[in-house]
């Protein structure tokens, strides 16, 4: 292990974020006929989909899973692509999910790209807040807000047994 990496979330802690954040989602979506997750492909979809298994038991109406695949790198440079039909999106709520907000340029594009469908409500989530912002975006359901230089990275790792949010 990187002896520069600082555990900052643990496997426990994550999925207590997760069902806080779930109930969150419910609490202000209760009157609702059906939420959307979009989770942004990697780990902002693995998130979507704990999302989505932590709000099942609790929703009183459909929870909908999707993706959306975006390059972020260069979000202009291809297409996005988004696995439902879009029109579903219209006077729905929607929540866009992904793992950090860092600069948001991500959620910024999906959020653009989301908006042309003309969603009722858009919300955005993510496990961990940076607050590094070049772009004027916020999260509405966060697991952990962390302050952090620009020059350190957050590193989340979803995969079972292995779970863990990392400072490096």
């Amino acid at each position: 292990m990187n002896k520069n990496r600082s555990l900052i979330l643990s496997a426990l802690q994550i999925e207590q974020k997760i069902v806080r954040m779930a109930h969150e989602i419910h609490e202000n979506n209760y009157k609702e006929k059906e939420i959307i997750l979009v989770g942004i492909v990697g780990r902002g979809l693995e998130l979507a989909e704990r999302l989505h298994k932590a709000l099942l038991p609790i929703a009183n109406m459909p929870i909908k899973l999707e993706r959306i695949t975006i390059n972020k790198d260069q979000p202009l440079a291809g297409d996005m692509v988004y696995s439902g039909q879009t029109a579903a999106l219209k006077n729905k709520s929607v929540v866009l999910i992904d793992d950090v907000l860092n600069s948001g340029r991500t959620l910024i594009f999906a959020s653009k790209y989301l908006l042309t469908t003309e969603p009722r409500k858009l919300a955005i989530a993510t496990l961990v807040d940076r607050y590094h912002r070049r772009f004027p975006i916020h999260a509405d359901y966060v697991g952990l807000t962390l302050s952090t230089n620009l020059k350190e990275h957050v590193s989340v790792v979803l995969d079972r047994g292995k779970e863990a949010v990392f400072l490096e």
